[in-house]
């Protein structure tokens, strides 16, 4: 028999028999929310990016966490659905634009890596979303303690950065955090299973932990592919503790001097 004449059937390969439809119904509404709150957060991010008309920092920031605690204290109920989803998109629009400093590095080192790294960013949670959802129910939430103290080591990696100034440090901070984050995509996905199992169906902030997961990869992913891509181009500059420092309070543990790694960068391209 010819391998090619085999029949792949499809609707075994998307059946999901250990998850109930009214959970099946519940994750609808939580990906369709995250793909309404990735076209907003790329709004936010062209706002930065191009017109700067709205600018990356501390107000982002604020404005992030102040729409998160607006939508926490928010009932989910079906009179405040449309508020809600009001909410979450204004909290995916401050994402973006918080997003902005980060682009703004990478764009100076190689535009392309933007792409790069969403395209490589949507196989990785689209690999260990469906990892989660083919799994043993509740087989992954044992990594909830050893995720924790992985953000510890993260936060006290930052600290000492801030110090130090090492860019080996940030490397390994930034190769450590993409880990840390791929294991909670596991872990959020069969955590937001359970909950609605067990009658949680607050779609809404399910679907902020995920959009969390993969902001946090996407960003991690375009400097760890941008250093690794002008990695000669960073030598030559010889980072200083300033850059390195600011470099961490930017992308999580990016460059301080911009107008200084576009010279260098366009130095070399020369």
């Amino acid at each position: 028999m010819n391998v090619f004449d085999r029949n792949i059937n499809f609707d075994a390969l998307f059946k999901f028999s250990q998850i109930s439809h009214s959970t099946q119904v519940h994750l609808k509404n939580v990906y369709s929310s995250l793909a309404v709150c990735m076209f907003v957060a790329a709004a936010g991010s062209y706002v930065h990016v191009v017109t700067r008309l709205f600018q990356g920092g501390l107000l982002s920031v604020l404005g992030s966490l102040g729409m998160m605690f607006w939508l926490a204290m928010t009932p989910h109920n079906p009179e405040t659905e449309k508020k809600r989803l009001a909410i979450l998109a204004g909290f995916a629009f401050f994402t973006g634009v918080g997003l902005g400093p980060t682009l703004d590095f990478v764009i100076a080192v190689n535009p392309s890596i933007i792409v790069t790294a969403f395209m490589g960013t949507s196989v990785i949670f689209i690999c260990f979303t469906l990892s989660a959802l083919y799994a043993k129910r509740r087989s992954y939430l044992f990594l909830g303690g050893t995720l924790m103290s992985g953000l510890s080591i993260l936060f006290l990696m930052s600290l000492m950065n801030m110090f130090f100034g090492s860019l080996m440090l940030f490397k390994a901070h930034m190769y450590l955090g993409l880990l840390i984050m791929c294991g909670f995509v596991l872990f959020d996905t069969q955590l937001i299973i359970e909950k609605a199992e067990n009658g949680d169906k607050d779609y809404v902030w399910h679907c902020v932990d995920l959009f969390l997961d993969f902001v946090t990869i996407f960003r991690k992913l375009m400097v760890i592919l941008a250093l690794n891509d002008k990695v000669s181009s960073l030598s030559c500059c010889s980072l200083d503790r300033n850059t390195s420092s600011h470099l961490t309070n930017q992308t999580g543990m990016c460059l301080k001097d911009l107008p200084r790694l576009k010279k260098c960068v366009d130095e070399l391209n020369y």
